[in-house]
């Protein structure tokens, strides 16, 4: 009987490929934020991508949807409330609450308190997938590409050169 240190060839290779994917992150919300809303990409791998989003005020401008990618949502600091069709409320969370997003929720969110927002988002993607398939169902009341972005680099968080 086979057992897990019988690998084949193909299969270790495949384990050795995955492990140089390992990424550690240490977040720390950026000093000095003057848009209404940033992004702080921690990492990606393979089907998985964490952010955290600081909003100032607002948030999520606009119903809309995500058909390659399911989210999992928990408020790190600050109060946030998620609205579905026809703004219904889905729920308002605090710290260390939230909510999952399958793909194909219509959804928006917004800042529900005079704290500053921080929200961890967690985007599982399917096989394959290279974005997660943003489908706006209403018009945008905010460009979401005009809030500043940041990466994680090894645990050090730095403006994205790319944008901005």
């Amino acid at each position: 009987m086979a057992n897990a240190y019988d690998l084949t060839p193909e299969l270790e290779e495949r384990i050795v490929e995955a492990e140089k994917g390992i990424k550690v992150y240490r977040y720390k919300k950026p000093e000095g934020i003057k848009s209404g809303k940033a992004r702080i990409e921690l990492g990606r791998g393979g089907n998985v991508r964490g952010v955290v989003q600081i909003v100032k005020e607002g948030g999520e401008n606009n119903l809309h949807y995500h058909t390659d990618a399911d989210s999992f949502w928990m408020v790190l600091k600050g109060r946030v409330k998620f609205y579905g069709v026809d703004d219904e409320l889905l729920g308002e969370f605090g710290p260390h609450e939230g909510l999952i997003t399958p793909a194909y929720t219509r959804y928006w969110f917004e800042s529900s308190s005079d704290e500053e927002l921080e929200l961890l988002q967690v985007g599982a993607f399917g096989p394959g997938a290279k974005s997660s398939g943003r489908t706006d169902v209403s018009d945008q009341r905010y460009e979401i590409t005009s809030g500043e972005r940041y990466v994680d680099e090894g645990g050090v968080i730095t403006k994205d050169p790319k944008r901005g």
